[in-house]
């Protein structure tokens, strides 16, 4: 939207003006509204030269400003303020127009307000992007008016602002809130019972009453004549590397948002969380090729690398090669490590072409496989079916959601772990997952 006109007639100028046209002509028929008329057209004229003059004499009338933040969370609400002053001395009637970036597609943004004379007032309106990028906002411009509200004076600020968009970084903050561990059947996180020690070695010790007797360290017990039993603690700083399918698949929208930019959110959320767990977060994304990869690490700029990579992750709209993604983990990836894998399988077929790869990748490392319901065939399966056609619609999507159980079933048999899941439910169930995995120290 540009706006060149310094100042602009309302509309209900033409609608009296209209108005006095019509009395002029039904004087012709009635004599005594011509005078009443003539009147109305003076008075009109009068009331135009003294808004014009109390609007437009003087200067630096009103000052505005934007206040943006340095970078917009993917999917959330993020809050624009807009600072306005009033200078005049009298109350001013506004129409805000903020030239907002063109990835929100909104033609007929306006606000409407009222500041007292000599008065300032705080403006605050909501945008949601729904992709990862560049938001250049172009001019603010602010419509004054006097209460006779005749014309209206344009007033110019902020000549352009570029906000980036990351993800969801909000979501982040709301589980670095989340205390995991006491706190997590709020969000609907699940605590898990822990199952035994990961066997992590920590040192040899001498035996005491209660030492789980499985640990005796029979060869040193013999070297020193006495019992002695081997200490573990919880293993730390395992890898977890969340892997990211960017090919066309994940293209699929849900709620404005792609799946991919769910992945993308959730994989933020669980490097944080994995950080936190004393983990060693790592991520890269493939298609035709295996790229922005960070290695896992447990420094403290590994959040920042995560974002960046996340930031510039964008879909090439390819099939994806599993082939590719099997070989460079095999060449890159040589500790055993947690491989967090967003994906999208529509059909058995789809997964039987990708499944040796799966396999393969499985016997190295403890693979879990994430991908989605199709929301809008549940939603049909759900509905009551009173035609034909309705009934032919719903048997196909039954055998849809079907065959996604089936590769929950299908994955299983190989020892993959899966989580079926829907986009918006993506994050608290990969978390659960993760706690499981650490909880029964299957890594």
């Amino acid at each position: 939207m540009k706006f060149s006109k310094p100042f602009y007639i309302q509309p209900r100028f033409f609608y009296v003006g209209i108005g006095i046209v019509v009395l002029f002509g039904l004087s012709y028929f009635i004599p005594v509204l011509f005078n009443i008329a003539q009147l109305s057209l003076i008075v009109l004229a009068l009331l135009f030269v003294v808004d014009f003059l109390i609007i437009f004499i003087g200067k630096n009338k009103m000052d505005a400003m934007r206040l943006l933040p340095d970078k917009f969370s993917n999917g959330d609400e993020n809050t624009i303020q807009l600072n306005i002053v009033n200078n005049y001395p009298f109350l001013i009637y506004l129409d805000i127009i903020d030239e907002i970036p063109e990835q929100f597609q909104v033609r007929d943004f306006k606000l409407r307000e009222t500041i007292s004379p000599k008065k300032s007032k705080s403006i605050l309106y909501q945008l949601r992007p729904t992709k990862r990028g560049e938001y250049h906002f172009g001019n603010l411009n602010v419509y004054a008016s006097s209460v006779i509200n005749l014309v209206a004076k344009r007033f110019t600020f902020n000549n352009g602002a570029m906000v980036p968009t990351y993800p969801s970084f909000k979501q982040l903050k709301k589980f670095e809130l989340l205390n995991i561990n006491q706190n997590s059947l709020d969000y609907g996180l699940k605590k898990v019972r822990r199952l035994g020690h990961t066997m992590e070695f920590e040192q040899i010790k001498d035996y005491v009453l209660g030492d789980d007797l499985r640990t005796i360290n029979w060869k040193a017990t013999a070297k020193k004549n006495q019992l002695m039993v081997n200490q573990f603690q919880d293993e730390k700083s395992q890898p977890i590397y969340s892997v990211i399918d960017k090919g066309r698949t994940m293209k699929m929208p849900f709620n404005g948002l792609s799946l991919l930019d769910y992945a993308i959110n959730a994989t933020l959320i669980i490097s944080s969380i994995a950080l936190k767990k004393q983990d060693k977060a790592g991520l890269f994304s493939f298609s035709k090729k295996v790229e922005n990869m960070v290695v896992a690490e447990r420094r403290n700029s590994q959040m920042q690398y995560v974002l960046e990579a996340l930031y510039n992750i964008k879909t090439d709209f390819f099939e994806s090669d599993f082939s590719r993604l099997y070989t460079s983990i095999k060449n890159n990836i040589t500790q055993r490590s947690l491989l967090l894998l967003y994906t999208n399988f529509e059909t058995l077929d789809g997964l039987d072409r990708q499944l040796p790869y799966l396999k393969a990748i499985a016997k190295s490392h403890l693979l879990v496989i994430i991908f989605f319901k199709n929301t809008e065939i549940d939603s049909l399966i759900n509905e009551k079916a009173l035609t034909i056609q309705q009934v032919y619609d719903k048997v196909i999507a039954e055998k849809f959601a079907f065959e996604k159980r089936l590769i929950v079933s299908e994955l299983k048999k190989y020892g993959i772990h899966s989580i079926l899941t829907i986009p918006e439910n993506l994050t608290v169930d990969t978390i659960n997952k993760y706690l499981e995995i650490k909880a029964r120290g299957l890594l």
